[in-house]
């Protein structure tokens, strides 16, 4: 029986250098393949991880062609998501795409039955759902720790567009139009960048009171500032979820919101200090219990998503183990997004 799963990672940027960091700390996982079609970021990449010269693609389409690679990472911009998507199906390898996924609904379409048709594994690249903090959450809430969750309150918020001069003053910064997020057709803006992060989240801590039906989940009290650019960099919206559950989520490029979330039960409230990259993971329970949980990660956060999505696929699953997202979320997901931004 195989032990470990061949990476490939197409499109070589920042969040990919983090991503290819992490397979130090993987159990059962290798970074075989890059592909780029930059020759500077192919050569750093190649000797930062050692990767062997014949698999460094100069483009994309040959990393798929290969067929020691078993999944593909896709870390390209928003935009190319769903071609790449469309060709890695076609190519018979197993997916994962980087948040998110898709730029629109309409993009989704037709992508759920071929991923089905072709027995392709395909998820999507929110890493946080598989850090210790994120399980211990799942944890706390199942075993009752604060009751029946009833709404939660949920952050992604950077300030991006100002700094301080040399007086202590705030400086409005030059927006860069080619930045792909403040660029729309690239699909950039905070609610896609950032706020798919609270949404995941609402949508995961709203599954464990009942089963989701993302048709009946409401999305209102939509707030949104744009940029001269025409994309989004400050909003916020409320969820309501057939159920009964109820989350507010915000994300922002203008102001510095954090990354905290507070989530309500009938017996208590958690607090999450940093909901994403759990650095540190502290766990504040308040109400019937009132304790402070801190746990330790490892040194790279993605190796957990890594290790978790590999296994399934040597346990010959088509869809992420729970509490992975499934190509079924995905699509539900953007529909929340969707809404959201329009």
């Amino acid at each position: 029986m195989r032990q470990n799963i061949n990476w490939g990672i197409i499109g070589l940027g920042n969040i990919a250098l983090q991503f290819a960091q992490a397979f130090k700390d993987s159990t059962n996982s290798k970074l075989k393949g890059i592909s780029s079609t930059n020759p500077e970021k192919i050569k750093v990449f190649k000797e930062k991880f050692e990767i062997n010269k014949e698999y460094c693609f100069n483009n994309y389409q040959d990393l798929l062609n290969c067929n020691k690679i078993d999944i593909v990472y896709i870390a390209l911009p928003n935009s190319m998501h769903k071609e790449w998507i469309l060709k890695s199906i076609n190519n018979n390898k197993n997916i994962l795409v980087e948040k998110p996924a898709f730029m629109n609904l309409s993009e989704t379409e037709s992508i759920k039955k071929k991923v089905i048709d072709n027995n392709i594994f395909f998820s999507e690249g929110f890493m946080y759902r598989y850090t210790p903090q994120t399980l211990k959450v799942i944890e706390l809430i199942k075993n009752n720790t604060i009751g029946k969750p009833v709404s939660m309150d949920s952050s992604f918020g950077i300030n991006l567009l100002t700094k301080k001069n040399i007086f202590g003053f705030k400086k409005i910064k030059r927006i860069d139009k080619d930045n792909r997020l403040f660029n729309k057709k690239l699909g950039g803006g905070a609610i896609l960048d950032l706020g798919c992060y609270p949404v995941s989240f609402s949508v995961l801590i709203a599954s464990l009171v009942s089963k989701i039906n993302y048709n009946k989940i409401k999305v209102l009290e939509k707030y949104k500032e744009t940029s001269s650019l025409d994309v989004d960099i400050h909003s916020q919206a409320k969820l309501e979820f057939e159920n009964g559950f109820v989350s507010v989520v915000k994300a922002s490029f203008s102001k510095s919101l954090g990354t905290e979330t507070t989530i309500n039960g009938i017996d208590g409230t958690m607090k999450i200090k940093n909901s994403w990259r759990a650095e540190p993971s502290t766990i504040i329970l308040e109400g019937k219990t009132n304790k402070i949980i801190k746990i330790e990660n490892n040194n790279n956060i993605f190796s957990y998503e890594i290790d978790a999505l590999s296994k399934d696929i040597l346990e010959s699953r088509l869809s992420p183990s729970f509490p992975g997202t499934s190509i079924n979320e995905t699509i539900g997901l953007t529909k929340i997004l969707d809404e959201w931004l329009n």
